[in-house]
């Protein structure tokens, strides 16, 4: 059963969350830690402390910062605040952080134990070793610093979070994350925290598929190829016969099984936060110091490495020459790595992936998919029926066969039309802002039908970027736009084309504010809208390379209908 720490544990964490030097070096870890092992001091050339340091934020002032939506001041305490890696801080504040990512209704009290009487029977911890699930990479199941009981421990929460969540198909980073949660938490807190960085929706934890996963190391690739050209340059210099993916299909391993631990402990006290942006971050800062050290250090001459770069990051990550406080000072001082930026580059490599999956998987299956698995069903095509006042079967089979194939498993569901809600943009905003994606279909006095697959939210127009400034387009490259009558053709994003840079104007997806809605821009507007949702107009734009989507340009609106779907 989970353990419990004694007194008061909020006044604990606020109390010592701030000293460097605490009595008992120990007093932050769980029971099931092998402290012995745990370096407490810090070993490097540090400057000597003044006194004159600013003390260390309390977990009360995150909370009540939490509490007041000021998430942007949240991120700036934890990049900043150099927790000491004993700190009891932690336990209180990795599960608030986690928490907030939950998605799913509020767990019952004893949740997790009962999830633990149907796997094993008993909640009793068994002696035997526990048969993990398949989507654990059995190589790396790190254990850090815990016990065997701790090990133990986190194999049945893997286990249960395996049963839990049916979709999780691989995920190699799940059972490392896991271990460094029960370094300051119970057994049914990390759990907690797992369930909560699993299920978020709004920013990227845990990778829970293949696909995601290799999408994931060819985006950090890509970004690397960016933003650490002279290092990556240099590794295909020296091996000219190795091909980059060899080295970064193991880039999450520089940081969970290469770092020291007191240096993974202030990374995670980010990513709990901010999400897997924070990895990307530090993975180029491990390869810019490793590509400084191979010109310096005959240790990593080319001659040492070149037959094995891969397992030579992991051994110069484990005696890496920086601080943790240096190392995340340089991963958050790399300019031009935006949450957008990031969002890009990987819809982008997982469309190509996809559209290359779908080229190769044969004949037969492409037919399959076609005639079956990416059809609406006879639910769905109910639904429609019902619901819509543009759409005809014909169209409807038609769109369908467009979508993204994982959005065809759910049930459309209409959130606005005007023949019901009324044309106004704020009644728009109220019924459609907060679904994910969205399909809005326009059908003109002139009976032209025409519309866009929107990826993301429109509440997205009022997030503010890490300037405090609004920006001015949203939307990711899988918005696409269509025409249905009298042409019938859809418009995907230039994008997709290829990995050459096409500039701004070919990345203006979605905007809106109280006066307007703009899908596609860039030399023109694919569809526009007024406040009214009465007239608009619509021209050839950069970011589709689309067509006029109707012969007049400008239109009157006489049906607008935006579905959302059910159970996303």
């Amino acid at each position: 059963m989970p353990y419990h720490r004694g007194g008061d544990a909020s006044s604990q964490a606020d109390k010592l969350s701030g000293i460097v030097e605490e009595s008992d070096l120990y007093e932050g870890f769980a029971p099931h830690v092998e402290t012995s092992e745990i370096k407490t001091l810090d070993f490097y050339n540090l400057p000597k402390q003044t006194g004159k340091e600013p003390a260390l934020r309390s977990f009360t002032e995150i909370q009540q910062l939490l509490q007041q939506a000021k998430k942007r001041d949240v991120k700036n305490i934890l990049r900043e605040n150099s927790w000491p890696i004993n700190s009891p801080i932690r336990s209180q504040l990795w599960p608030l952080l986690c928490g907030q990512h939950q998605t799913k209704q509020q767990m019952l009290d004893g949740f997790y134990w009962e999830m633990v009487h149907q796997v094993f029977g008993t909640t009793e911890l068994s002696e035997k070793p526990i048969m993990l699930p398949a989507f654990v990479d059995a190589t790396h199941c790190l254990p850090y610093h815990l016990t065997s009981t701790g090990r133990a421990v986190a194999d049945r929460i893997v286990n249960v979070l395996g049963y839990d969540c049916p979709d999780i198909t691989y995920s190699p980073v799940l059972y490392p994350i896991t271990s460094i949660l029960l370094h300051f938490m119970s057994e049914e807190e990390a759990y907690m925290c797992l369930a909560g960085l699993v299920g978020s929706k709004e920013k990227v934890f845990i990778n829970q598929t293949k696909l995601q996963h290799e999408v994931t190391w060819k985006t950090v690739m890509q970004i690397a190829k960016k933003h650490t050209k002279s290092a990556t340059s240099y590794f295909q210099r020296i091996c000219p016969g190795l091909k980059l993916e060899r080295i970064f299909m193991d880039w999450c391993w520089w940081i969970l099984a290469g770092l020291p631990f007191q240096h993974l402990v202030r990374i995670m006290d980010c990513y709990f936060h901010e999400g897997i942006k924070v990895l990307y971050r530090v993975a180029l800062v491990i390869l810019n110091l490793f590509h400084k050290e191979c010109q310096s250090n005959n240790e990593w001459s080319p001659d040492n490495i070149k037959n094995d770069i891969g397992n030579a990051l992991i051994k110069f990550c484990k005696k890496i020459p920086v601080s943790p406080a240096k190392l995340l000072h340089a991963a958050f001082s790399i300019r031009g790595l935006s949450t957008q930026y990031i969002s890009r580059i990987f819809i982008k490599t997982e469309m190509l992936l996809k559209s290359r999956s779908v080229l190769t998987s044969g004949s037969k299956q492409l037919i399959k998919s076609r005639s079956s698995d990416n059809l609406p069903t006879s639910q769905s095509q109910v639904n429609i029926q019902m619901m819509s006042h543009t759409l005809t079967i014909r169209e409807l089979f038609t769109l369908w066969s467009w979508l993204p194939v994982r959005i065809t498993m759910y049930q459309p569901v209409l959130l606005y039309t005007t023949e019901e809600h009324g044309c106004s943009l704020t009644t728009f905003y109220v019924r459609v802002e907060q679904h994910e994606p969205t399909l809005l279909m326009i059908k003109t006095c002139n009976n032209e039908v025409f519309g866009a697959y929107c990826s993301s939210r429109w509440f997205e127009r009022n997030v503010k970027d890490d300037k405090g400034q609004r920006q001015a387009y949203f939307g990711t490259g899988e918005t696409f736009l269509f025409s249905l009558y009298p042409e019938r053709a859809k418009y995907p994003w230039v994008g997709i084309e290829g990995d050459k840079d096409l500039g701004h104007s070919s990345e203006l997806f979605m905007a809106a504010d109280s006066k307007m809605i703009t899908i596609g821009g860039g030399e023109g507007q694919a569809i526009w809208m007024d406040e009214n949702i009465r007239f608009g107009k619509t021209d050839s734009c950069k970011t589709f390379n689309n067509p006029p989507l109707c012969p007049s340009g400008d239109f009157e609106i006489r049906v607008l209908e935006v579905y959302g779907f059910v159970g996303i």
